[in-house]
């Protein structure tokens, strides 16, 4: 089977500071950028991945989601507790000291793992746990 992964959606709740986060700090760029019915959705990707997508989302934009619904979305979003994504870099130590650098929530500092990779995690300005890993040189 030719299966291939194209989007992925993380929930957002300021999308100027969650643009500036992943295209300035992580430098991906804008794809797509689409208001509809009081809401926003900004496609963002790596310029490695032309053909990968992160669709920037506000916390439970579904139009059946019920007020509840919705503000335990966010509730959940603001204690950081909706995964994020993982990233792979060829620099894990250089990715943490630009990401830090630029004000960036540290939850783990570069670290060689058990399980053969190197990685270090932050939060998003929404408080996505983002994690980016490098794997060993062959």
């Amino acid at each position: 089977m030719d299966l291939k992964l194209k989007q992925c959606f993380i929930a957002v709740d300021d999308h100027d500071k969650a643009l500036h986060f992943y295209c300035d700090v992580l430098g991906m760029e804008i794809r797509n950028d689409v208001g509809f019915e009081g809401m926003r959705w900004v496609t963002v990707g790596s310029p490695l991945q032309p053909d990968v997508e992160i669709v920037l989302e506000p916390p439970g934009a579904s139009p059946d989601i019920s007020p509840a619904d919705k503000q335990a979305i966010a509730e959940l979003l603001a204690k950081g507790l909706l995964r994020g994504v993982i990233f792979t870099t060829a620099d894990c130590d250089a990715l943490y000291e630009r990401v830090r650098e630029a004000g960036g929530d540290v939850l783990q500092e570069p670290t060689d793992q058990p399980y053969g990779v190197r990685d270090c995690a932050f939060r998003d300005p929404a408080g996505n746990m983002l994690r980016f890993l490098q794997r060993p040189a062959d």
